[in-house]
């Protein structure tokens, strides 16, 4: 569970769904690097929950390698939901 008031709220949100969106593409972490001429170590990071921080140029190519618009990184939605099952 992600904690709002957290200030690393906002890269673990981040993290998800970059991964989410990553799975849907059918992509593996180094085929992402590649695709973004990144090192599969880098992915690999900001999927994790013991991620370094990471630039909003970053998410902008990564939105772009993805084919997904910038906002769909930052949908809280599936959080939503599990805060309303607890």
């Amino acid at each position: 569970m992600f904690d709002r008031n957290n200030e690393n709220y906002v890269y673990e949100l981040v993290s998800k769904n970059i991964k989410k969106q990553r799975q849907l593409k059918g992509l593996t972490q180094e085929q992402l690097a590649d695709k973004m001429n990144y090192s599969t170590q880098f992915i690999s990071n900001i999927e994790s929950k013991n991620h370094q921080t990471f630039s909003l140029g970053t998410i902008w190519r990564l939105a772009l390698v993805l084919d997904i618009s910038i906002k769909d990184l930052f949908d809280e939605e599936e959080q939503k939901n599990k805060s309303d099952e607890d």
